[in-house]
């Protein structure tokens, strides 16, 4: 990938941001829902810490991406500019362009543009072009849709610009050669840490229900399974006693309902994201039931204000997105460096319950959970 600086001497600033901000959770497209049934059975074998990226890229430490004096010199000597094109909006996303934000002002970095496309592939595309007229240097991007984005993102490429991803690339897009890397949350690690939650929560022992997202979507497929395995490994008391698929959020609500019906002795619950495990806590509370513990991935105010007030959420874990867009702002300037950059880096989550709530949310977003969220 050509080095920017190389090419151009003193760029011209540019204005116009368009606030964006993010949710993400597992990003989501639709599907056919998937019911099945299973018992979990132990000794299981201990699960591995390893995961893949949509390409088979094997991971780095969000550490290693590091830049000397020299080159961060040389960054803030270039005069560059970057946008974020993203895919939606929401507290996760936010907090990634922050530390993006904040990491690319450090480096002598103006921010142009941020976009979010409302999960519509359209959207986005029209999005690219817009930012691309402000010819930046670094686009740090999400595709909606990898297949389509492979046509709507060619702008980015035409323009020399260095493109950075964060989880999805365009379909048939390789790091290193069409965009820089790939920033993403450990998805072993975030699996581990949900299974510790819950199961610490449920005292080593009891029935649960499993709610995954019922689509071939590398990032949270892979997390999923993590909770599964480490859950088998770390806690053989715990069963998995009714698995279920769900294809839009909205549809969880009806699936946990029917599930906590069907088995009067669950005591947890597995789901995917946060705003699909909003519909499995209504179920609950519809239910009357006080003693099933749900656990769940990102940090969410309304799962986070019913883990302060009531006794159905075990805990979150956070994706590290304060550290995701610093690694996402250190791989684009690896890419106007020409330096070669990992194919996919990878944050530690963050582990939140209600009695670190307050650190932990300022680990992973960056600032302190709202009022509506403590009372406070």
């Amino acid at each position: 990938m050509t080095s920017r600086i190389a090419r151009r001497g003193v760029h011209a600033t540019l204005a116009g941001i368009a606030a964006g901000a993010l949710l993400l959770t597992g990003c989501s497209a639709p599907a056919q829902t998937n019911t099945q049934a299973t018992e979990s059975s132990a000794p299981a074998a201990e699960p591995s810490l390893e995961f893949v990226g949509p390409n088979g890229e094997k991971p780095g430490a969000l550490a290693e991406v590091t830049l000397t004096a020299d080159e961060e010199k040389q960054i803030a000597d270039g005069e560059l500019t970057a946008a974020f094109i993203w895919h939606t909006s929401g507290d996760f996303v936010a907090a990634v362009e922050q530390g993006a934000r904040q990491e690319f002002e450090r480096l002598g970095v103006d921010v142009v543009a941020s976009t979010q496309a409302g999960f519509d592939a359209a959207t986005q595309a029209n999005n690219v072009q817009t930012v691309m007229a402000l010819d930046p240097d670094i686009v740090v991007a999400i595709a909606v849709d990898p297949t389509s984005a492979a046509t709507s993102f060619q702008p980015i490429k035409d323009a020399g610009a260095q493109l950075v991803i964060m989880t999805t690339p365009p379909a048939g897009w390789e790091a290193g050669t069409d965009f820089v890397s790939i920033v993403t949350e450990d998805l072993a690690k975030a699996g581990r840490a949900n299974a510790e939650i819950l199961g610490d929560a449920l005292g080593g022992a009891g029935e649960i229900g499993y709610l995954s997202y019922n689509a071939n979507f590398w990032f949270t497929n892979q997390r999923d399974q993590s909770f599964k395995d480490w859950m088998a490994y770390s806690y053989p008391d715990i069963s998995i006693v009714e698995e279920q698929g769900f294809a839009q959020e909205t549809d969880t609500q009806v699936i946990a309902s029917a599930m906590i019906a069907k088995n009067p002795n669950l005591t947890g619950i597995y789901v995917s994201w946060a705003t699909a495990a909003q519909g499995v806590l209504a179920a609950i509370k519809a239910s009357g039931r006080s003693d099933i513990q749900v656990v769940t991935n990102d940090l969410d105010t309304t799962i986070a204000a019913a883990m302060l007030t009531g006794d159905n959420v075990a805990g979150m874990v956070g994706n590290g997105s304060i550290d995701i867009g610093v690694g996402l702002a250190r791989a684009g300037a690896y890419g106007v460096l020409d330096k070669p950059a990992p194919a996919l880096v990878a944050s530690d989550p963050t582990k939140v319950s209600a009695d670190n709530l307050e650190d932990g949310w300022l680990a992973d977003y960056g600032v302190e959970p709202p009022a509506s969220v403590t009372g406070k």
